[in-house]
């Protein structure tokens, strides 16, 4: 098992941490169906000579896709191992969209089928995933912008009294 550690925000390794590692201090280990296994397998490059040593709030299990030992398609891990500035920025961009795509879905359908206050979701999910480094107040306000964006109220016409006597 071949790891690599990169620094993303810290409510995003917790994230990570509490959905693929279950709430452990274990590497994270994506699953392959997600687009993300894909893209860390893509932003993979042989490590610098002058490279120093990872650092960083998330270890991330490096996918290897080789079937066998034997097979010689494909990156392998032991030499296609390290992930660079750039690659982290690309992450950690690709785990903020993922956790709040969910939290927003999640918002959405207990406020809308289940009547449950978005106060007590954003609750639930801090909770579910052990998410400590941000407020509850910061996602809400998150989710309101969001949702401002995504659906626009319809402007209406201006009235304006007629003065005319």
């Amino acid at each position: 098992m071949i790891t690599s550690k990169i620094h993303i925000k810290p409510h995003l390794a917790e994230y990570c941490y509490g959905k693929f590692s279950l709430c452990t201090t274990d590497p994270v280990r994506f699953p392959d169906n997600y687009d993300i296994y894909h893209t860390i397998w893509n932003l993979m490059t042989k490590r610098p000579v002058n490279c120093p040593a990872d650092s960083g709030n998330l270890e991330i299990h490096l996918p290897n896709r080789r079937k066998q030992e034997e097979d010689r398609i494909g990156k392998d891990p032991v030499v296609y191992n390290y992930l660079g500035l750039r690659a982290a920025k690309i992450i950690e961009r690709k785990v903020e969209v993922m956790m709040f795509s969910e939290l927003h879905d999640k918002l959405d359908e207990n406020k809308h089928f289940l009547g449950i206050d978005y106060i007590d979701t954003v609750y639930e999910f801090m909770k579910k995933y052990q998410v400590n480094s941000i407020t509850e107040d910061a996602l809400l306000k998150n989710y309101y912008r969001w949702r401002e964006v995504v659906r626009r109220r319809k402007i209406r016409r201006n009235y304006k009294k007629n003065l005319t006597y």
